[in-house]
């Protein structure tokens, strides 16, 4: 697998009904699909004849899957310049999975690519063409041949790189030239939808991408990726306003689920009005930037407040922040606004166990992050990025 995606969801039936937030990206990031605009008041993407081919083939996933008896709806895409957002939904159990009908998609768009390129389709190629070269190496040789004796034909390009493995693909691909290989990279990244309102999100962030990526460009600073941000001994994936870290006065906000003496939810208590009012006056006093991970209520509705007012936060998160990672709507616009930096750090799942409850558990993570939001205000030295 590519390490740039993360690994789909272990345990989930693809072959059931389900709606996917999917997404592809253009081997090497070749921006092939068309050119972003530059008024963040106007997004659009210009696409190119491919671009528009990619969003055609993507409009007749349904039509084409209904011919294999499978029900399938595509609600919303977006074909950026180097890769490719869609909404997908499994309408009924299938024989094929979720990952079949992408490679399907993937390979229409491989084809229409070759056609305009003037190229001969990849999935109809002899593999006599790659295999008897005086550069072929012997490994590949040896796979022909026993393809070869498998089939009752000689079998196409397609049926070779299918029987490779990754390292294999990979070798094949040097040796035959980019115009062979497929469009998009061969893995993809896809989001399960929880629920009506979770389906909705994913339809508007489709939509909203061109202006994301604009403002991305526009404001690097504020809106900085980097997967390995090396705060004193511990790395984290970040998102968003780095120049946070620097600020003098860093507050932890940490709250009880219960108070400790009446059992009383915590927000609700006189304690919890003190410890809020004391937060807000060092706030609105300057130069004081809010740390918490946000999990119990109390932490929760001090994060909802910053971000509502735009106070500075820096939020900590226990889901891992990789390449192609974005925050919901909300705090992408804290971001853009520089009011908002969003840690993850790597490994909070392996960290030491909470009173003997093991370190994956809620219970412990809730406890570690917050030990780690009290590390960071702490901290008065200089972040590293290590990699972005």
């Amino acid at each position: 697998m590519n390490a740039a995606y993360r690994p789909r969801n272990p345990g989930h039936d693809y072959h059931s009904r389900g709606i996917y937030l999917v997404t592809l990206v253009v081997s090497g990031r070749k921006p092939l699909l068309g050119t972003l605009g530059r008024d963040v008041g106007h997004p659009s993407v210009a696409l190119t004849p491919l671009g528009l081919r990619v969003q055609e083939a993507w409009q007749q996933i349904p039509a084409r899957q209904q011919a294999h008896g499978n029900h399938v709806a595509v609600h919303a895409c977006v074909c950026m310049p180097e890769h490719f957002h869609g909404v997908i939904e499994v309408q009924e159990p299938m024989a094929w999975s979720l990952g079949d009908i992408i490679q399907a998609f993937k390979a229409t768009c491989t084809r229409a690519w070759q056609a305009l390129e003037g190229l001969d389709s990849s999935s109809n190629r002899p593999i006599s063409v790659d295999c008897t070269g005086p550069d072929a190496p012997a490994w590949l040789r040896e796979k022909a041949t026993a393809l070869m004796e498998t089939t009752a034909a000689q079998p196409t390009e397609g049926a070779l790189v299918r029987s490779l493995s990754h390292k294999q693909r990979r070798e094949y691909y040097t040796l035959v030239g980019r115009c062979q290989q497929p469009l998009f990279d061969e893995n993809y990244d896809d989001t399960v939808c929880l629920d009506s309102r979770h389906r909705d999100a994913m339809i508007a962030y489709v939509q909203d991408n061109p202006r994301r990526a604009i403002l991305r460009r526009t404001l690097p600073d504020v809106l900085q990726r980097s997967l390995h941000l090396q705060i004193g001994s511990r790395s984290y994936g970040a998102f968003g306003n780095l120049f946070l870290l620097r600020w003098a006065n860093k507050l932890q906000v940490q709250c009880h689920r219960r108070h400790p003496v009446t059992g009383q939810p915590y927000e609700t208590t006189p304690d919890y009005a003190r410890d809020h009012a004391q937060w807000l006056s060092a706030i609105l006093g300057g130069q004081t930037v809010i740390v918490t991970p946000g999990i119990s209520r109390g932490e929760l509705l001090m994060k909802n407040e910053c971000l509502e007012r735009g106070y500075p936060l820096i939020h900590l998160q226990k889901e891992a922040i990789g390449p192609f990672w974005k925050p919901e709507r909300q705090r992408f616009e804290a971001c853009a606004n520089g009011n908002l930096l969003i840690l993850a750090p790597w490994g909070v799942e392996k960290m030491e166990p909470v009173a003997g409850v093991p370190a994956d558990t809620d219970y412990s993570q809730f406890h570690n992050l917050n030990a780690i939001a009290a590390e960071l205000c702490a901290f008065n030295g200089q972040a590293k990025i290590v990699s972005v």
